[in-house]
């Protein structure tokens, strides 16, 4: 795992490039480097992985085309004995770059793995580029006449830009506590989406998708699916720990991490725990550590961190990003980082197998004129007015409702008159991947792999893991799997309550029961509840926040905490990035 940047346009780029990769050094500090000719540069960052030798530094050339590429490809051992040699390294890297050569733009559609990579191709003068198909690894851009520029991170294209927010963009981020792509939260910065891929021809850019599995109920029988899940999990588990470097796996307690250690011959586990007893898993993780004969190690995350985290998220996310989970993230990759250089972890498990409590509740909330007549009576930011809102809607209202930060009528109390206009449609992310044509758990599933998991997850991992030089792997999001959990029918993906029926029958026998029937939680630390006991730091954010015209008054609501988080969040990364709006 690499950071990548480069930028496309008449004179010479080499100097600006080489700064652009310097900001992204924490990517990759075994090595950087930068190639440039009139016309076009490209640098990158290097954390070795595979290959571990000279032969693996980027930008690499072969014949006209020059590559910088992030990521890992699993099967790129297979690959290179159907492609003609001789190669000049052991890497990953020459073998997409060969069969770039081979195959064009469809090599995509051969690559098992995670990736955003850059191809030069100096005869043509254009530029390839591809992000892997559920969006693990990241890539934005800046286009504007006469320059494309590129990068891993926001922050390494902060030079080139405006640096002016994108309201819309900002309004999206209390719907969702995150920027949904394709935007970021400034007005030229722009992301690839996952599964896609681009060619730059001067200012020409054309953009496709390579990849769109249809989601279905094809498979309604648990047996079968219980094999076929099984022989999957047993090609995949290894073939994600591929690598020249030490290898462990992030472990909560909880089902998705504990089917990736069970996979495993007794590797090294890692875990976070916290000072507050309702939140705290690691005793459950300690648990199947032991039971598994896990190489273990935790380290426990305090309330005294939360000014630290408050102070040091803008910078690693570069744009205001919320999800309480990163700083946990951040502890338990920087834990890690002392001992290994790559981590397993669950990411998507919930998304593929449904295994969200808010799953359970959208079951079973039914609508109804009086229901609805009541969401629209009480006060929105009541405990009761937001429960009824729950009750009330459904679809992507509904989902919206139920995760996210502020809905719809509360974002129009707080906010400022004018912000975006009028019939700005605020669920325009979620409305773009909804199918009425599918049951509920199906549509949610669709819905959640296409939203939630690469804006939100995703970018949680990349940024807290790479910040301390850890490259993350989730093997759950093998494509292969993401394909075959898509097709089942949801009567084997959940029961009712139960999600995830085939991992759970996977590790029936393999783990004590109390594993399998205990309550999901979440993985999160209390900071919302630190900010409810400092009511000062929450009136000056206030004032702050409405002085820049963001907030319609400073006048406090009853914020819950993920809410109170979201706020100072924002408005410590204004402080941080000094954005205009």
């Amino acid at each position: 795992m690499c950071g990548i940047a480069g930028i496309i346009g008449s004179g010479d780029w080499t100097s600006t490039v080489e700064s652009m990769t310097e900001t992204l050094r924490h990517r990759g500090p075994d090595g950087g480097g930068t190639w440039g000719v009139p016309g076009v540069a490209l640098g990158h960052r290097r954390l070795a992985i595979v290959d571990l030798s000279p032969a693996g530094h980027q930008p690499m050339h072969h014949g006209r085309h020059t590559i910088v590429y992030n990521g890992e490809v699993y099967n790129f051992r297979k690959l290179r004995r159907e492609l003609a040699g001789p190669f000049h390294s052991d890497s990953d890297t020459e073998v997409i770059l060969r069969l770039y050569e081979a195959h064009g733009p469809a090599c995509v559609d051969k690559l098992v793995g995670m990736f955003a990579f850059a191809i030069w191709d100096a005869t043509k003068r254009e530029l390839f580029v591809a992000r892997d198909r559920l969006g693990i690894k990241p890539f934005y851009y800046l286009h504007r006449p006469g320059v494309f520029a590129f990068a891993s991170e926001i922050k390494a294209l902060l030079g080139l830009s405006s640096r002016r927010i994108d309201r819309t963009a900002l309004w999206d981020y209390f719907s969702y506590k995150y920027v949904p792509c394709p935007k970021s939260i400034y007005e030229d910065i722009r992301q690839l989406r996952p599964a896609h891929a681009m060619l730059v021809s001067g200012d020409s850019i054309r953009t496709w998708r390579y990849w769109s599995p249809e989601p279905s109920s094809e498979e309604t029988d648990a047996a079968r699916a219980q094999r076929r899940f099984e022989q999957l999990m047993h090609e995949v588990v290894p073939e994600h720990m591929i690598a020249d470097v030490p290898i462990g796996v992030f472990l909560s307690g909880g089902i998705d991490s504990t089917a990736i250690v069970a996979s495993l011959d007794r590797p090294r586990t890692f875990s976070i725990g916290f000072d507050d007893p309702s939140i705290d898993e690691s005793a459950h993780a300690r648990r199947v550590a032991q039971h598994l004969g896990s190489d273990h190690h935790e380290r426990k995350v305090t309330m005294d961190e939360v000014e630290e985290a408050l102070e040091r998220i803008p910078a690693m996310f570069d744009e205001p990003f919320a999800d309480l989970a990163a700083w946990p993230t951040y502890v338990v990759a920087r834990e890690a980082r002392r001992l290994v250089t790559v981590a397993l972890s669950g990411e998507g498990g919930d998304e593929v197998f449904s295994g969200y409590l808010h799953h359970a509740k959208a079951m079973k909330y039914r609508s109804s004129a009086p229901v609805r007549a009541l969401a629209g009576w009480l006060p929105p930011f009541s405990k009761q007015g937001i429960s009824a809102l729950r009750r009330a809607t459904t679809g992507v209202e509904q989902h919206s409702a139920l995760t996210g930060p502020f809905n719809v009528r509360q974002k129009r109390r707080l906010l400022a008159e004018g912000l975006v206009p009028r019939d700005y449609d605020d669920l325009w992310h979620l409305r773009a991947y909804w199918r009425a044509d599918l049951d509920h758990i199906k549509a949610l599933q669709w819905l959640e792999l296409n939203t939630f998991l690469p804006d939100d997850l995703l970018v949680k991992v990349d940024r807290a893991t790479m910040a301390v030089s850890l490259e993350v792997r989730p093997p759950f999001l093998d494509h292969r799997l993401v394909e075959f959990g898509l097709g089942l029918a949801s009567s084997v993906l959940r029961d009712g309550d139960r999600g995830k029926l085939p991992l759970r029958r996977y590790l029936a026998n393999k783990v004590p029961d109390e594993v399998l029937a205990r309550r999901k939680q979440g993985f999160s630390m209390g900071g919302g509840r630190w900010l409810a006991e400092r009511p000062a730091l929450t009136r000056r954010m206030a004032q702050r926040l409405t002085d820049m015209g963001i907030l319609r008054s400073p006048r406090l609501h009853s914020f819950h905490g993920t809410q109170l988080w979201a706020l100072h969040v924002l408005d410590r990364w204004i402080e941080s990035a000094q954005p205009t709006l």
